[in-house]
């Protein structure tokens, strides 16, 4: 592939400047209508069950629960934004015992090589977690087969579990063992994941409104 067919505004034979920054403009404004439409869809569709999550949470945070976070990819950022937010809040917010289990990179690698990459996050959890505990898990497909192995063991063990997923739910709706799931109903990675973050935030603010 040549260098003007992966950048065209480079060629002289491109269009206008005017009328590229003019594409661009549509095209920023159509992704922005698009975001901004489907986290309004979410009041309707997770008001009731994040206020319900976010009591959960505050209740076994009092009771001395620490929060584990999951997902792979760019899931993985946001789970590690996750456990930042409860870990190292703003102030006046209170911080909350939390930590990532992709954050480790030793033992990512260690049970990948010497395990396979489906337990990496259920075997921290079969070892760090206890009854009462927290476990959250992000996928925007909802089918990564480590996170389905995570909220397993999670439940075995007694955890709390939340499960925030895209498109349809995918193989994380049809589990009996996540006690609350939050599913953004979209084909686009990009808004899956950008709601994501909306109602991430908001389950961390009702959970500290909830704290006594």
């Amino acid at each position: 592939m040549t260098l003007d067919a992966l950048y065209p505004f480079l060629s002289q034979q491109s269009e206008p400047l005017a009328d590229v920054l003019d594409d661009v403009r549509r095209s920023t404004e159509q992704k922005a209508r698009e975001i901004v439409a489907l986290r309004e869809s979410l009041v309707d569709r997770h008001a009731p069950g994040l206020l319900a999550c976010a009591a959960h949470l505050a209740d076994r945070f009092e009771a001395g629960a620490r929060l584990y976070t999951f997902g792979n990819g760019g899931s993985s950022t946001d789970a590690q934004d996750l456990a930042q937010l409860f870990l190292h809040p703003p102030p006046p917010a209170r911080p909350l015992p939390a930590a990532s289990l992709s954050h480790d990179v030793a033992v990512m690698t260690a049970l990948s090589n010497d395990i396979g990459f489906d337990v990496v996050f259920a075997r921290q959890l079969g070892a760090l977690g206890r009854a009462g505990d927290i476990a959250v898990g992000l996928s925007t497909s909802g089918g990564s087969a480590n996170a389905v192995a995570a909220f397993e063991e999670a439940s075995r063990r007694g955890l709390v579990t939340v499960g925030l997923c895209g498109y349809d739910g995918g193989r994380m709706a049809e589990l009996d063992c996540i006690d609350h799931l939050f599913v953004v109903p979209s084909p686009s990675v990009h808004r899956i994941q950008e709601a994501q973050t909306t109602l991430y935030h908001v389950l961390w603010e009702l959970t500290q409104r909830g704290l006594h």
